[in-house]
């Protein structure tokens, strides 16, 4: 196994430039013209974050889901039941971070700052903007807990859809709309020759400051 690693390319032989003199001023900007060649090259799932949070106690979890929006102040959006694991954690501890892996174009994008509720319509409008399949297991509730077997998930799945049929504009009653607001957040272009580029834009009660750091 060791062998089989160590000879896997890390990088495609074609990696994009980046050069940092001409990037904008804030992360934002930057991040959706990456994100739009992503999509443009049909990088695989763009849109797939890794987010990590932790508990009271410091342990650490991570997990991939979806980003469902960005916006201008610098926040990150994802969804999920706040009983969920990351939920509970993000009530015990708000500090969360994101990271985004286009490994077509050896790009790597690091957010990190605090995660909250982005509000009760927000959540509710994200919930029912999902197909109702997505709905459907959402109600399921009982997220990361022990499952016997899998009939028992089949048939709590056909009770969810029949809810959601009768009720379309039913909203889970812990769904939530988190919006992680960046307190830094990290490019990382990679080189063949490990000569890889990071820029970093960093704000404190100010505007954004950017600054390379050594790979």
């Amino acid at each position: 196994m060791r062998e089989t690693l160590r000879g896997l390319p890390p990088f495609p032989d074609d990696l994009p430039d980046f050069d940092v003199r001409s990037a904008p001023g804030d992360p934002v900007s930057l991040f959706l013209d990456w994100f739009g060649a992503a999509v443009q090259d049909q990088v695989p799932g763009p849109h797939a974050m890794t987010l990590a949070t932790a508990d009271a106690a410091g342990r650490v979890s991570s997990r991939v889901l979806i980003c469902k929006d960005i916006d201008d102040g610098g926040r990150w959006y994802f969804a999920s039941s706040s009983d969920s694991g990351k939920g509970r954690d993000l009530a015990a501890n708000r500090h969360a971070a994101a990271s985004f892996w286009w490994p077509q174009h050896g790009r790597q994008i690091r957010i990190a700052g605090v995660a909250g509720s982005a509000g009760e319509q927000a959540s509710a409008d994200d919930f029912l903007a999902r197909p109702p399949a997505s709905r459907a297991a959402a109600l399921l509730g009982h997220q990361s807990e022990t499952l016997d077997d899998l009939t028992a998930l089949d048939q709590a799945f056909r009770r969810s859809q029949e809810v959601i049929e009768a009720d379309p504009v039913l909203v889970a009653p812990d769904w939530t709309l988190y919006a992680l607001y960046a307190e830094t957040v990290e490019f990382w272009q990679a080189d063949r020759q490990r000569r890889h580029v990071r820029l970093q834009y960093q704000r404190d009660a100010g505007p954004w400051a950017k600054r390379l750091l050594w790979p």
